[in-house]
């Protein structure tokens, strides 16, 4: 169950991390105008207010912000958990936060390379065409 639950949380953040406003615990009760509330808010908190929650307070809120680890770090590690996992949109939105973050291109594309022989061909394949996409909107 903690298996599940860590990569639902995982994955709905990587829907909301590029998206403006996530990382705000703001939530509807604090007002209900739509450009105060969180991207999780927005997104989920009519259907799943605890996710949405879970989302702002403890992935954005407590672990992103973490001093153990840089932001630069998280965005690699969580930009090769998903080339792993192969969430297409995810890996979107994550390549172009570790960019934000200073990930470089090189890195990035090696990372891809490297885990190619740890988390399949195919997944290596697929995040190549997801790159190629994020950085020519750069």
């Amino acid at each position: 169950m903690k298996h599940l639950l860590g990569n639902l949380m995982l994955s709905a953040s990587m829907v909301l991390a590029v998206l403006p406003g996530v990382g705000s615990a703001q939530t509807p009760a604090q007002g209900d105008d739509k450009a105060r509330r969180s991207r999780a808010q927005q997104l989920m908190g009519a259907t799943a207010p605890k996710l949405a929650e879970l989302t702002d307070d403890v992935l954005y809120g407590d672990i992103w912000e973490r001093p153990q680890l840089s932001k630069r770090d998280r965005s690699l590690i969580t930009v090769a958990a998903l080339i792993a996992m192969n969430p297409p949109d995810q890996l979107r939105s994550h390549l172009a936060i570790a960019r934000q973050n200073g990930v470089t291109e090189d890195e990035l594309i090696e990372t891809i390379t490297h885990l190619a022989f740890y988390a399949g061909w195919p997944n290596a394949v697929s995040a190549v065409t997801v790159a190629k996409d994020v950085f020519a909107r750069e």
